[in-house]
């Protein structure tokens, strides 16, 4: 059982750690050159961080940032959604379950606690998290242990935590959603990542890393806009921030013409 489980463990540290390296973070705004000074500043130590702001505003790739600049980034970097993983399969894919805990456990399987062990574990979307499982969470952190699902045993982690969230997490504690000590435990270091309306001298900069990105995508040569396409561009309140704007830009170089996009390649929105 203990063989099957590390090997198990061991083709996922692999999958996981040949992912790509991360996408550039682009911003020279004066808050944008804060938070990237912060996240050197951080990276090194073993602190929680917990990273706030809007959906689409960049928060994975801050937390995959301050694991490339740790001196665990030979290790894995492990995303888990908290809030895309149905509540009764979570606790297993954090923790593992053991052969025959309950139905369909046909066979053992680590956790994504354990398979981050020596690395980072980012939490995305914390805040969605079931109250029954944050206390398992805070034992899990605190201990640096937990049990797998329908196991007995210890299994001890050297893991570092980052977390994310685009709620407000002291209202959450205080009507009762989210647990106090977890959110302070998580809570050491908060980075805020502003939405992107709060930073519009950012958008020529993103539009053309995105340019960039998706002609080498798309095998095309788009470089420039056509003058009325920035003014239309900034003129909007992009509600799922940068995210948003990739999906722009990337719908225009796929029907842009020409080298330069025009105003008709843009949603009408």
């Amino acid at each position: 059982e203990k063989r099957e489980l590390a090997h198990e463990n061991q083709r996922l540290r692999l999958q996981l750690r040949d992912q790509s390296a991360i996408p550039t973070i682009v911003g020279k705004t004066a808050r944008m050159q804060e938070i990237f000074g912060l996240v050197r500043q951080i990276a090194p130590t073993r602190a929680n961080i917990l990273i706030t702001g809007e959906s689409g505003t960049g928060k994975e790739l801050i937390a995959r940032a301050i694991h490339n600049l740790s001196d665990r980034r030979d290790a894995a970097f492990v995303a888990v959604n908290c809030g895309a993983i149905p509540e009764n399969l979570l606790e297993s894919e954090l923790f593992g379950h053991v052969k025959g805990s309950f139905t369909g456990a046909s066979a053992n399987k680590p956790g994504l606690f354990e398979v981050a062990s020596g690395g980072t574990i980012f939490l995305d979307e914390i805040g969605d998290m079931d109250l029954s499982l944050q206390v398992k969470v805070l034992r899990a952190i605190q201990q640096r242990a937990f049990q797998r699902v329908g196991g007995t045993s210890e299994v001890h982690v050297d893991v570092r935590i980052v977390c994310s969230t685009n709620r407000r997490l002291e209202q959450e504690v205080r009507e009762g959603r989210f647990r106090e000590d977890l959110f302070y435990r998580l809570n050491v270091i908060e980075i805020s990542l502003p939405p992107l309306r709060e930073r519009v001298e950012d958008l020529p900069q993103l539009i053309h890393h995105f340019m960039e990105k998706f002609s080498l995508e798309l095998g095309k040569d788009v470089r420039e806009l056509e003058p009325e396409v920035l003014p239309a561009l900034e003129a909007y309140a992009f509600p799922g921030n940068v995210r948003e704007l990739e999906n722009v830009v990337e719908r225009a170089v796929t029907l842009a013409r020409t080298s330069r996009i025009r105003l008709e390649c843009l949603p009408e929105s």
